[in-house]
């Protein structure tokens, strides 16, 4: 069965996601648009990269409030793989399915270059088989990236084994380095970096591979 792609008005990676899917691993792939409430007959979502609605107020903000969101709620809380890259992410901590903001870097400047991440956990299915501190180049496109979180959340995630990826260098201030996180359970997964942008040899190299991978189960 497909994998879904939400689309909000103002997505731009929706594309991205679907080529690295369907051309890269082979994953067959569908868009949902954001007033849609069916998820029937799908394996995945994914919540892909762009300015939803624009970014006004801020990241995720009017996105969170989307007819089709409630649906993915629903497929979260019963177990359904979600992946959330970059305004995905931030949509997630939005929705509350993962805890945490996204908010401005700490020089202020939006960001776009490779960069090095460390994989912090291997518990869940999204990187299953690698080994903790394998090391692996993902770009990164953004400019409210920073996690944030209270101190008694942070604990909670390293006590849950929950934090899935730490920046080998901060770009941009995140508390312990954080780029990535998962629900206890597991089956959520956000991340800032795009592994939709790592899955050709020649355009980025494949280790955004490992991740969108696992959205076959």
């Amino acid at each position: 069965m497909p994998v879904g792609i939400v689309v909000f008005p103002g997505s731009n990676c929706d594309r991205d996601v679907r080529w690295a899917l369907e051309g890269c691993l082979g994953i067959p792939a569908r868009y949902l648009w954001h007033e849609d409430q069916d998820l029937s007959g799908l394996d995945a979502i994914v919540l892909p990269g762009g300015f939803s609605y624009g970014d006004y107020l801020r990241c995720g903000a009017i996105a969170r409030f989307s007819p089709i969101l409630q649906a993915v709620v629903g497929f979260a809380n019963c177990g359904g793989p979600v992946l959330g890259i970059c305004n995905g992410f931030q949509i997630l901590t939005e929705l509350g399915l993962l805890p945490g903001a996204l908010t401005r870097n700490k020089d202020l400047h939006f960001i776009c270059e490779p960069i090095a991440l460390n994989i912090s956990s291997n518990r869940t299915a999204w990187l299953k088989g690698r080994d903790v501190n394998d090391e692996i180049f993902l770009p990164i496109a953004h400019g409210e990236g920073r996690y944030q979180c209270a101190d008694d959340t942070l604990h909670e995630l390293q006590d849950n084994d929950s934090i899935a990826f730490r920046y080998v260098t901060n770009p941009n201030g995140s508390i312990d380095d954080i780029a990535g996180i998962t629900n206890p359970t597991g089956n959520v997964l956000g991340l800032m970096p795009h592994p939709e942008r790592a899955c050709d040899p020649i355009l980025g190299g494949i280790d955004g591979q490992l991740i969108l991978s696992a959205l076959l189960g």
